[in-house]
């Protein structure tokens, strides 16, 4: 037992080599995890910014929606960006992005100004994940990739998870500006002590920019996006002309941005990483854990305030202990996936998914908050067991010329999913709502006839979720398996001994 957790002490240790590579990777890490915090952190506290500043809520909106929008947008191309700027420079100018945001969103007199600081806090956002991905993949050699890569896990599941608790927290009793300043500080610590200590660490080349590949994915991803977003938000449903036109623009400008990149000889999204059978099975279950990830983030809130009457700040205090569980466990399965590979993990983890779900499926209207916690915090270890040893042997399996491509795929795959599993579950949950109502008869008060309603809608959409996450643990039963890249490793281990 002792030498087991030596072992492990040994592992945690070297994760990321030598005391420079880890000061390089932990300043990142940290700037990560402000931006990624933004992302969710606007959700509960939109209520008080539009009694403030006097706007609607499908005006609000835009903070969130916007945020996502340029994401998508910006993701694609961080693989270009990758190849082309250094890494001192792309991460100090992803962070003064971040931060220049931060500070307009501040001070913003009005809603125009702060919509704009959103957008750019969300051009830095989208530059610093990806870049972080591939500093780690450079300098940590493969068999130690498993914990680096779930200690920097916890930027993309405890940051966006404990962002709607903090945002409650802090508007109950100060002022919503107070989510930008609070960052603030820290944002500036970052850009101080990266600009004195980072090195560079990725090489850069002098690939030209083609900006009707950027054109196109910007329309593309952008538009899908848009679409899924404001179908997800009940914006007239896949009917209206919000949703469908900018997802079938997208779905257009996509399919132009697919054919291009396979006849370029040097294409802004190098496709050929789905030439990996691993990477490729990677990608589709990720695709499915994300969708099942921001639906169930956003409808047991839903489920909370709507049918059972909590208020905002409680219905987001479900949320932590999922959240604070994603945040211990990402490290501790990607010390895991180095010794046992993500098979065991992955199973696991969707396991616990589907227990999570049937759980949800089930719930009425004289479920407990205790017992909707616990189901929601089951689901979270259970995504916290499979995505980052997922992510990480997916990306083991491509050559490092490739990794700044499969680490965008990857981003926008994340980006993507959540807007469609948001999108889908909602219509499903909106239908089944609307079918309740349609095929029984009214014998209560209108109140709880509108809870009945959406507790019924709940019901089909956590049933379509679980089928969603069944495909997603039969292929990773018949599929899933160990991955390996020879010429990756003995690249790592160069640029980890450099």
């Amino acid at each position: 037992m002792n030498s087991v957790m030596s072992e492990m002490n040994d592992q945690r240790k070297s994760a990321f080599g030598t005391k420079s590579n880890r000061l390089i990777i932990w300043v990142m890490v940290l700037g990560v995890f402000v931006a990624i915090l933004n992302e969710t952190l606007l959700n509960v506290a939109l209520t008080p910014i539009m009694n403030d500043l006097g706007i609607s809520p499908n005006t609000a909106q835009w903070l969130s929606t916007g945020y996502l929008l340029v994401i998508a947008v910006m993701i694609p191309a961080t693989a270009f960006l990758i190849q082309r700027f250094t890494t001192r420079k792309l991460f100090l100018t992803a962070m003064v992005l971040f931060a220049a945001g931060t500070l307009v969103a501040a001070l913003a007199p009005g809603f125009a100004w702060l919509l704009v600081g959103r957008l750019v806090q969300a051009s830095g956002t989208a530059l610093l994940f990806p870049l972080l991905t591939n500093v780690v993949l450079a300098m940590v050699p493969m068999d130690r990739r498993g914990a680096a890569m779930g200690t920097i896990g916890i930027v993309i599941t405890f940051a966006p998870a404990i962002g709607p608790t903090l945002s409650g927290l802090i508007v109950a009793h100060y002022s919503w500006r107070l989510l930008f300043y609070g960052v603030l500080p820290i944002a500036a610590f970052v850009i101080l002590f990266a600009y004195m200590r980072l090195t560079n660490v990725l090489d850069s080349s002098r690939q030209k920019a083609d900006l009707v590949s950027m054109l196109l994915s910007a329309v593309g991803f952008g538009g899908i996006v848009y679409g899924f977003s404001r179908a997800g938000e009940g914006h007239g449903g896949w009917s209206d002309a919000d949703v469908l036109l900018p997802v079938a623009i997208g779905g257009i400008a996509l399919i132009a941005f697919i054919r291009r990149q396979l006849r370029m000889r040097q294409p802004m999204l190098d496709l050929r990483a789905f030439q990996s059978g691993m990477f490729s099975l990677s990608a589709i279950i990720m695709l499915i854990v994300m969708m099942a990830m921001f639906a169930t983030m956003m409808l047991v809130p839903i489920f909370l305030q709507t049918a059972l009457g909590y208020s905002p700040l409680e219905a987001g205090l479900v949320m932590l202990p999922g959240g604070m569980v994603m945040g211990i466990m990402s490290p501790v399965t990607g010390r895991m996936f180095d010794r046992f590979g993500a098979r065991g993990l992955a199973l696991t983890g969707l396991i616990l998914m589907v227990v999570a779900l049937v759980g949800l499926v089930s719930m009425t209207l004289s479920t407990s908050y205790l017992v909707i916690t616990g189901m929601n915090t089951l689901m979270m270890l259970g995504i916290s067991m499979l995505m980052m040893p997922l992510m990480t042997n997916g990306l083991n399996a491509l050559s490092p010329s490739l990794y700044p491509h499969g680490t965008a795929i990857s981003g926008t795959i994340q980006q993507v999913g959540g807007a469609m599993g948001m999108a889908l579950l909602v219509t499903v949950m909106s239908n089944g709502s609307d079918r309740f109502k349609a095929g029984a008869e009214r014998t209560v008060s209108k109140e709880q006839w509108e809870a009945l309603a959406t507790a019924a809608g709940m019901k089909q959409a956590f049933l379509f979720a679980l089928g969603l996450v069944i495909v997603a643990l039969l292929l990773a039963v018949l599929f899933l398996r160990r991955s390996s890249s020879p010429q990756g490793e003995a690249e790592g281990q160069r640029i980890n001994a450099h």
